[in-house]
């Protein structure tokens, strides 16, 4: 039986595309670079503001003092728009509260800066107590680093053999198999059914209630 179950945030519990698409334009806008189609945004997020903002600036531009301005924009601006477009996925707000009053632990591990991980979880789903909720953190490494699945194992006390690591992405599959706990991809969020399927997700699902059926 599963004793603990680790989301993924963006594309995976909230749909925050258009704020983080909206808010990365804003930014190029703001020097006069050419701005990117949300859409676009699927493939630029998942990795970290840092990497986030490399993939947007123009060749050129991506290190130095022009991207640590922008990624200190970006941050900025981010933290007072991140609520404007984002919601909750269908399904998700009601899968967490079964989860939770089924005695499963719920913990978060995103590569989203930690700044916004907490008042977003706290927000938005104000019913559920998290286990964990870890985002990317000074001198930790983003995933698909294992770093923050062992350290949820750690703070949890649960064992990689009682965990679901839940995502959408790639890079959500290379990191719970690196943390050797079972990879399960969502065909909800940002990515394709293939990219999962390329990176031998345990379970591929299509509706938060499936997961139920996994524990």
């Amino acid at each position: 039986m599963k004793k603990l179950l680790v989301f993924d945030l963006d594309g995976t519990l909230l749909d925050s595309l258009e704020d983080l698409a909206d808010s990365a334009n804003h930014v190029l806008a703001s020097h006069g670079f050419p701005s990117h189609p949300v859409d676009a945004y699927r493939y630029f997020v998942g990795d970290g503001m840092p990497t986030l903002i490399r993939r947007i600036l123009p060749e050129g531009q991506k290190e130095g003092e022009m991207f640590e301005t922008c990624l200190r924009e970006f941050k900025a601006y981010y933290d007072i728009h991140m609520y404007d477009k984002t919601t909750v996925y269908p399904g998700v707000k009601e899968l967490l509260e079964e989860l939770q009053r089924r005695g499963i632990k719920i913990a978060v591990a995103t590569n989203k800066a930690q700044f916004a991980v907490t008042p977003l979880m706290t927000d938005f789903f104000p019913s559920i107590t998290f286990a964990a909720l870890m985002g990317q953190r000074e001198g930790i490494p983003v995933k698909p680093d294992p770093q923050v699945v062992y350290d949820i194992l750690a703070t949890t006390g649960n064992k990689p053999e009682e965990t679901l690591y839940l995502g959408d992405t790639a890079v959500d599959m290379q990191t719970a198999h690196r943390a050797g706990v079972e990879a399960v991809g969502l065909l909800w969020g940002y990515r394709t059914r293939e990219e999962l399927e390329g990176e031998q997700a345990e379970h591929i699902i299509a509706a938060p209630q499936e997961i139920l059926d996994l524990l």
